[in-house]
Formats: C-alpha cells, structure tokens, sequence
C-alpha cells in the first residue's frame, strides 16, 4: 500500500484525480487480473461512491478496462494490456493527431508576425515531431520489452 499511495501522489502531481490514481496504481501494482468495485473499496479503504467516480474516469481516459462476465452482476475493472504503457501511448496516437488538425488551423487563423502565432506553430511542428516519431520509439520499445520480459520466469534477458 506504502507504493501505491507514493504512485498515486506521482500521478495526482501529474495532473491526474487523486481517487483515480490511487485506484490505477492500486490496479497496477496488485496481482489480482480484475478487481469488482467492492474489491477496490475494500483494498484502498474507500467508499464505494469515490471507487465509482473514479473507475469512470479512468474508463473514459482508456486506462481501465469495464467487462462482465457471462452471469455476473456486476463490473469488473482491469488494465487492458501486460503493456499498459505500450497501449495507453498507441491509443494516444488518434489526440495527437487531433492536436495537429487543430493547431493547423490554429496557425492559418492567426498572424504569423505576432508572437502568439509563433507559439501556436511551435507547439504545432513538436506535435508533428513527436507523432511522426512515435512508431520507430514504439516499436524500440517493443523490442525492449521482449528483451526485459519474454522469459517466462519473469526475469530479464540479459
């Protein structure tokens, strides 16, 4: 619980809801593969209605995952992938491209002599920059993986 709580600081620092980064920290670091509202209240020491606010939250961010089982009564939250971070980057990849659209039109709104406009093609070209390079670093990344974690003991590969 003692890393959780400091993870769940690190992403509330980040910007992110206090609730929902305890709850996907906790997610993260426990072993369980899903975890039903309840079990996530009892396991964080919280109500249920700040479990609630949160998972939604985290749903709607692509960070947690809802499914039901055939016959279940209710939800059960997980992360989606053994390379969260891996699929949380991927699914980013359609908001860059949504960031570059507007910032484009962005620069042809505004005039290029004023320091604003300057700004604005800045933050446009690293956008640019950063999706454009996003496929080599993930796929660098996933030849990382496999080196640090396909070994079924789940020691690294060195």
């Amino acid at each position: 619980m003692r890393f959780v709580e400091q993870f769940a600081l690190l992403l509330t620092d980040s910007g992110m809801p206090r609730m929902s980064a305890r709850v996907f920290a906790y997610v993260l670091a426990d072993d369980a593969d899903r975890y039903t509202a309840q079990e996530l209240s009892t396991g964080l020491r919280v109500s249920p209605a700040a479990i609630s606010g949160a998972v939604r939250h985290l749903v709607r961010i692509g960070l947690l995952g809802r499914e039901r089982e055939p016959g279940a009564r209710s939800d059960t939250y997980r992360v989606y992938d053994d390379d969260v971070w891996y699929a949380i980057t991927m699914q980013r990849q359609d908001a860059l491209d949504r960031s570059i659209r507007f910032l484009g039109e962005g620069v042809e709104l505004l005039d290029q002599a004023r320091p604003g406009a300057r700004r604005v093609r800045e933050t446009l070209e690293y956008y640019r920059f950063m999706r454009a390079e996003l496929p080599a670093a993930m796929q660098r990344w996933r030849v990382r993986h496999d080196e640090l974690f396909a070994n079924p003991l789940g020691t690294p590969n060195q």
